[in-house]
């Protein structure tokens, strides 16, 4: 089992930044994939990034440039910088955990985007 833990969330104003943080914990396996997801009421969850171990990275084309992920594999932390934030930024997000066939998430931050 594994869990996770969000934090670094709030409100900012559109064009700020925030770096949202998630620690495991558990049986962590060293060879994983860590992601970021948000979901804003009444909408899907959609993935943002995602780290492998490894050090390889995707993002989705809405925030790519503007988002950052990145991870520290000693302290199993992954990361979310968040530059240039819009109001349509404004979501829960969550990280994720995939290894060895399961996926575990964590209980979600919530971004306000607002002025």
């Amino acid at each position: 089992q594994v869990h996770l833990v969000e934090s670094g969330g709030g409100l900012v104003q559109p064009g700020g930044s925030l770096r949202l943080s998630c620690a495991a914990s558990g049986s962590v396996f060293s060879i994983n994939i860590m992601a970021w997801y948000r979901q804003a009421p009444g909408k899907m969850r959609d993935l943002l990034a995602r780290m492998h171990s490894s050090g390889m990275s995707t993002y989705a084309s809405s925030v790519k440039g503007r988002f950052t992920i990145s991870r520290d594999n000693d302290i199993n932390t992954v990361y979310l910088q968040m530059d240039s934030l819009k109001p349509e930024d404004t979501a829960v997000y969550y990280c994720s955990e995939e290894q060895l066939g399961d996926t575990y998430w964590g209980q979600g931050t919530q971004v306000t985007v607002s002025s």
